[in-house]
């Protein structure tokens, strides 16, 4: 939290010089995505400016998404921002920091939305899809959805469905739902940034709990229980982000014990689910208390806005559907039709088949690459998680192989309310447009990791 602007030499008033210079040193790589910024109190201080000053240059930053905002802990630089070609050409020539599916050739991924949309306008016509539609998806939608999730939870079934545009809107919407503001959530210590923005909105209080190699620790989690009254448990159970970490069957129905025990319902976010298709989640263990949510985002494409919620009763699926409906309406119409027919002729899966295929292998290009430095990985995911050496802050460190060209998010904006953050950061393989710049951008960061930091600073 010593970042102080410079903004003599800017033009404008006080405030919006110092949006520009947040903004500025964001670009440059001064300041990176999830790092903490100056209280409103220490940087009217460090200017000396008056405090409303600051606060309506955070309130312009916020708005414009270059801040994001955590209950209890202060105002940060956004995780999620965007990369512009400016952005990317002068600073970040491979942005890691973002967790995307690759996009190999064998996937054909641009050829099946060129195919699947001419065949969907021949057949049906696009004017039937730009029309308002059921919430939460049509009969057929979500029959298909269903048989498509059979084969991970044989108990998945179409009236029990809702689907979303986005997991992001049907944690919102679960939030929103079968909580009030006040009520806690546990989760793991290190958990999705965008369910903190969630339940800063919501108004829910989270519980970041210790985890291990296997993601959350049971007995953790029965502790909590004794000593605070939740309602709910958020769950990443299979290739957690930002670990890897994936539950053994063991821990999932440790896990599950400790909910029903305490009547907890539970969330289990299953983004990467699909990439580990012989996991067991844990909606198959526990059906009469979890929604799952099965996005697309991960083991295709985040634009394609699809997300399928399988909830534990008819009449909560329907309850689903009208909150979704009083949020967004509806799922995107156009991409859902789209998603249906890939499920229905078989194309979902080999996508899926094809993406993490490649995942398997950039796993393999980091193992050679990052060989004698400690790091953890599932086989198939899309992402790693590296220990930094000691010399090294997360900050120093995240700042250094930027001025390479290279992206990374650090353990802090993962970390939930007091919960210490490990020393790390997360490194998305999928990101980098081919194999050949991912090899490039590993060898900036192996090469990181064995130089002095002392060395590296630019005093």
């Amino acid at each position: 939290m010593e970042w102080t602007p410079t903004i003599r030499d800017r033009e404008g008033p006080l405030y919006s010089r110092i949006v520009d210079a947040l903004r500025s040193d964001i670009e440059s790589g001064r300041l990176h995505r999830g790092e903490q910024l100056p209280t409103h109190r220490a940087l009217a201080l460090a200017l000396d400016v008056d405090l409303t000053t600051v606060t309506r240059a955070y309130r312009e930053a916020r708005d414009e998404g270059l801040t994001e905002a955590r209950v209890g802990q202060g105002t940060f630089v956004a995780e999620s921002l965007a990369q512009s070609p400016r952005r990317l050409a002068s600073g970040v020539a491979t942005d890691l920091s973002m967790n995307l599916p690759p996009q190999p050739l064998e996937a054909d991924l641009e050829g099946r939305i060129t195919r699947g949309l001419a065949a969907l306008r021949r057949e049906f016509g696009f004017s039937s899809y730009l029309n308002y539609r059921d919430a939460g998806g049509s009969a057929d939608e979500r029959d298909a959805a269903a048989s498509w999730l059979r084969a991970r939870v044989p108990q998945a079934e179409a009236e029990r469905l809702v689907i979303f545009p986005g997991t992001q809107a049907a944690l919102f919407c679960f939030l929103s739902a079968k909580l009030v503001p006040g009520d806690i959530v546990f989760t793991e210590c290190l958990t999705y940034p965008g369910l903190m923005a969630a339940a800063d909105v919501a108004r829910v209080k989270l519980v970041g709990l210790p985890i291990d190699a296997e993601g959350l620790v049971p007995e953790a989690l029965a502790d909590a229980c004794k000593r605070q009254r939740a309602k709910a448990l958020y769950l990443v159970p299979t290739i957690h982000s930002p670990t890897t970490a994936t539950m053994s069957a063991a821990r999932r129905e440790a896990i599950v014990e400790i909910a029903r025990a305490n009547d907890l319902v539970v969330f289990e976010d299953d983004a990467y689910g699909a990439l580990a298709p012989d996991v067991t989640p844990i909606a198959a263990l526990a059906p009469e208390r979890t929604y799952l949510a099965a996005s697309l985002a991960k083991c295709v494409a985040p634009g394609l806005r699809v997300s399928f919620l399988l909830t534990p009763t008819r009449e909560e699926a329907a309850r689903f559907s009208t909150a979704l409906r009083a949020m967004v309406q509806m799922p995107v119409s156009l991409t859902l039709a789209l998603a249906t027919r890939w499920v229905r002729d078989g194309s979902l899966d080999e996508i899926i088949t094809a993406i993490r295929n490649e995942a398997t292998a950039r796993q393999s290009l980091a193992a050679r690459a990052l060989r004698g430095h400690v790091y953890r990985a599932h086989p198939n995911g899309h992402h790693i998680w590296v220990p930094l050496p000691k010399h090294w802050s997360r900050i120093e460190f995240a700042g250094h192989i930027q001025r390479q060209g290279v992206g990374v998010v650090t353990s802090e904006a993962f970390a939930v309310g007091d919960a210490a953050p490990e020393h790390a950061i997360r490194v998305a393989l999928g990101a980098a447009a081919s194999r050949a710049e991912l090899v490039r951008a590993l060898e900036v960061l192996a090469g990181a990791l064995v130089s002095s930091a002392a060395s590296q600073r630019i005093v």
